[in-house]
């Protein structure tokens, strides 16, 4: 094997959190875009719960879980210093993403699928949902990103489920009253780097070659 082999899909979070870090690190893989109603084999074999994103390194060794993916983009060079803060930082910024990971994400998760449990109170999760918006509101106040100036892990790890959160519904989301979190969404999505990492690609089939993607 050339190089990694990165299995993504272009609308995940997971995946684009994945691709975001081997960007901003320089990390080159080959990209195999996958259709999730029709999974490669050899995903499949390599992992078989399935899901986005899958990393295989040069030695087979498969990392199945994009903030891995991350960790190890960074562990290899972190260029843009996305984890050069204090140690205290670095860990309030592991609890953040915690936060986003779990409970967040459950509560997005129901507030965007609500049409498929009549069970589900979509006003109680979006009101987590939104939680968690005003909690990012705060530490964003007087400052471009999560912990200050600097683009950070912490930043790359969240901004794709928030912008997940906000698509669900784009009109009541750009009403709230969370102004730095919206400045701080839109700024990534116009940044060149966001741009970068949502070019489309073409959905890999076994005998292609991938797109080198990173570098």
């Amino acid at each position: 094997m050339k190089q990694p082999i990165l299995y993504s899909f272009r609308r995940c979070p997971y995946a684009m959190r994945a691709r975001l870090a081997l960007a901003a690190t320089g990390s080159t893989v080959e990209l195999r875009e996958v259709v999730l109603r029709e999974k490669p084999e050899h995903m499949l074999e390599v992992s078989p719960k399935g899901t986005v994103p899958v990393l295989i390194l040069e030695n087979d060794h498969v990392l199945e879980e994009s903030r891995d993916i991350m960790e190890w983009a960074l562990d290899n060079s972190d260029k843009e210093g996305w984890l050069d803060f204090s140690e205290n930082e670095v860990e309030a910024m592991n609890a953040l993403i915690d936060e986003s990971d779990g409970p967040f994400k459950a509560a997005l998760d129901a507030y965007k699928y609500a049409s498929r449990d009549d069970t589900i109170d979509t006003t109680q999760e979006r009101g987590i949902g939104a939680d968690f918006m005003k909690k990012l509101d705060a530490m964003l106040e007087g400052q471009a990103y999560l912990f200050g100036d600097k683009f950070s892990f912490a930043d790359g790890a969240i901004l794709p489920f928030v912008r997940q959160f906000a698509h669900v519904d784009r009109d009541w989301f750009w009403s709230q009253d969370w102004n730095n979190t919206i400045r701080w969404l839109e700024a990534f999505l116009e940044s060149e780097r966001f741009k970068a990492i949502m070019s489309k690609y073409s959905q890999w089939k076994a005998g292609d070659e991938g797109v080198a993607f990173g570098g």
